[in-house]
């Protein structure tokens, strides 16, 4: 399994981060991707890379105040020098401030992919129609995912027509998320990758408590469950969507 969305370097993981490593593990998770949120956040996340550990890096619409005038700069200074394996986390949220200035700085955000050739990780809450339409109107060819996707049916194939994927994680293993759980049901299984967004969003059986990669297999019974399909075919279709999405590359086999 490949995790496409964890904030492994939060400091809710700094006591026992190598131990949440090693529990994933366990768990068949064998690669991490993990996005920035704000500047301040891109030095200690790029210390925790591996050949396992990817970083994306961008401008998280919630952190809208902690960007700076020429975080766009400095963001593209930082990709160039790193070349991580997406920009993100970026997108529109309803919930945060100045909607026009998330507005100018994801499309900025979205030309950087752009130039620098790379897929984003969208952060999308109650703002799908404004993000479908500026990636419609951007001609965004890079694709991405868009992490806990929650929107409609007809909004999922849009995205995948624009060459996304949709980020499952914990939310769809709820009996009451009705309307995700019919989602991941009908959408074809190309549209589909694993996420766990630890330490947020967890699994049934977890409510209450701090998120792991390692409850990624809850999220595997769940769809597999949903689609009718064996958990070994989840496991292998959501890692092979990930590493095309992503670009990354089968360790197994390289070893």
């Amino acid at each position: 399994m490949i995790d496409t969305h964890c904030h492994l370097d939060l400091a809710v993981f700094d006591e026992d981060r190598a131990a949440v490593m090693e529990r994933s593990r366990q768990a068949g998770v064998v690669q991490w991707v993990v996005p920035a949120l704000s500047l301040a956040h891109f030095p200690a996340l790029v210390a925790l890379r591996t050949p396992e550990l990817h970083v994306a890096l961008g401008l998280h619409p919630l952190f809208i105040h902690d960007h700076p005038d020429d975080g766009i700069g400095q963001l593209a200074q930082w990709v160039a020098r790193i070349q991580p394996v997406a920009l993100g986390e970026i997108g529109l949220d309803a919930t945060a401030p100045n909607q026009e200035r998330q507005q100018k700085l994801f499309a900025a955000q979205l030309d950087l992919a752009r130039e620098a050739r790379l897929p984003v990780l969208l952060h999308v809450r109650k703002c799908h129609e404004p993000v479908l339409a500026l990636l419609q109107r951007t001609a965004f060819s890079c694709g991405g995912i868009v992490h806990a996707f929650n929107g409609s049916v007809q909004q999922a194939h849009r995205y995948l027509a624009m060459g996304f994927r949709l980020g499952m994680g914990g939310v769809v293993t709820h009996e009451a998320a009705v309307r995700i759980r019919q989602m991941a049901r009908e959408v074809p299984e190309e549209a589909l990758v694993l996420e766990s967004d630890a330490p947020d969003l967890p699994p049934v059986g977890h409510r209450g408590e701090r998120n792991e990669p390692c409850h990624l297999p809850l999220v595997v019974q769940a769809l597999a469950a949903l689609r009718q399909v064996s958990q070994a075919r989840i496991v292998e279709t959501t890692t092979h969507n990930a590493r095309a999405t992503l670009g990354l590359a089968d360790l197994r086999r390289a070893e």
